[in-house]
C-alpha cells in the first residue's frame, strides 16, 4: 500500500502564483515517487499540491469539514467529510505517514505545532517532517533556541527543512524506506 504524505499549507495560494506553483511541483514530485496526498481538500496550497499529483497520475485524499459549505476541489479522489475543525486536523495527522509543511498563516502553525508537539510528547508515532523552503525556519530556530534553555532537549530533531520538491522526495523515500 502506497504511503500517505499530508501536506499542510495556506488556502490563499491562486494558480501563478509562486507559492501555488511550488506545491504543484511538489505534488507532481510525490506522486511521481508513488506516495498519496492528503489535504485539507480546498484551495491554495491544497489545490495545487492535489492537482500536481493527479497531473502525474497519482492518488489524493481530501479532508474537509461539514462547517463550511464549500466541498472539495477538482483534483481530490477521495472525500473524508469530518465534523469539526479539531476532526479534520485529527484525520489529516492519523491519516498520514509523514508531514509536508509549506508556507502558510496561523491555520498552518497549528498543524505544525500538533504534529511536532505530538510526536516529541510521544503521544503519536515519530513520523516525518518536512519543511519546505526557508518560511518557517526562524521559528524553527527560535523554539529549538527557548527549548533548550528549557532543558527539555532539541525537539528541533524531528524537523527536516528542504529548500524543493525534489529535497522533500528524497528525505521522505530515505525516512519511510
Amino acid at each position: 500500500m502506497s504511503k500517505v504524505i499530508s501536506v499542510f499549507g495556506s488556502s490563499k495560494p491562486r494558480e501563478g502564483d509562486k507559492e501555488y506553483r511550488l506545491a504543484q511541483e511538489l505534488g507532481r514530485e510525490l506522486a511521481r515517487a508513488g506516495f498519496v496526498i492528503c489535504n485539507g481538500g480546498y484551495g491554495g496550497i491544497m489545490e495545487a499540491s492535489a492537482r500536481g499529483a493527479k497531473e502525474a497520475g497519482g492518488q489524493t485524499i481530501g479532508v474537509t469539514v461539514k462547517i463550511y459549505s464549500r466541498t472539495a476541489n477538482r483534483w481530490v479522489d477521495k472525500e473524508i467529510r469530518t465534523k469539526s475543525l479539531v476532526e479534520r486536523l485529527a484525520n489529516l495527522v492519523d491519516t498520514a505517514d509523514a508531514y509536508v509543511i509549506l508556507k502558510g498563516g496561523t491555520g498552518t502553525l497549528l498543524e505544525l505545532a500538533y504534529v511536532w508537539e505530538f510526536i516529541n510528547k510521544g503521544m503519536i508515532p515519530e513520523k516525518p517532517i518536512v519543511l519546505v523552503g526557508d518560511f518557517w525556519k526562524s521559528v524553527v530556530e527560535t523554539l529549538r533556541e527557548e527549548l533548550l534553555w528549557e532543558g527539555l532537549g532539541d525537539c528541533t530533531r524531528f524537523l527536516t527543512i528542504v529548500q524543493s520538491p525534489q529535497e522533500c522526495v528524497e528525505v521522505l523515500k530515505e525516512k519511510l524506506g
